[in-house]
């Protein structure tokens, strides 16, 4: 009902402005020019107002379709909470949501074992290539133990760093 009154209402605006610029053809005409301040007058005054119509109906309309959309959202709303409070739709949506859950962790998981086996290849492979070159190049093993004897003795300073750092700490906590 709304649509058609709003189609008739746009239509008479139409017709109202077609009806104004028939008397802008009528003022601007050469055969009028005693009468032609009073007809710009009269002329500016209609179009005002049909300026003002065309303002109202627009802002009626904005309005009147605000207020559909929200009574519209508001229905869904209180179907939704109307749903949720009866007891099939808790159950099923809860279910819904754990088995979601449950496969989107399923597919985590596969995914991290995929990328770890991989990684365990790829780290045997160098393993295997890095004892290979140990055992051609007499240099180049030599030259791997003594990194991996730096690594060591670096690993035990920062060791006792740590430590000593912690004894101090907690004492300094506890005193």
């Amino acid at each position: 009902m709304f649509e058609t009154m709003a189609i008739e209402i746009e239509q008479l605006l139409a017709r109202l402005t077609g009806v104004n610029d028939k008397m802008a053809e009528y003022t601007n005409s050469a055969g009028v020019p005693s009468l032609n301040a009073a007809l710009m007058h009269t002329l500016q005054r209609h179009r005002d107002i049909l300026q003002d119509y065309t303002h109202e109906f627009h802002k009626t309309k904005a309005n009147f379709m605000a207020i559909r959309e929200r009574e519209n959202l508001m229905g869904s709303v209180r179907k939704d909470i109307e749903s949720y409070k009866s007891g099939s739709g808790v159950n099923n949506r809860r279910t819904e949501l754990f088995l979601k859950e449950h496969d989107h962790l399923r597919n985590i998981a596969m995914a991290t074992k995929e990328n770890m086996t991989s990684q365990r290849g790829m780290l045997k492979s160098i393993h295997s290539k890095m004892n290979t070159l140990a055992n051609r190049f007499p240099a180049v093993n030599s030259l791997i133990q003594r990194i991996n004897l730096r690594k060591r003795r670096d690993s035990l300073i920062l060791g006792g760093v740590i430590g000593i750092c912690t004894i101090l700490l907690l004492l300094y906590a506890f005193h």
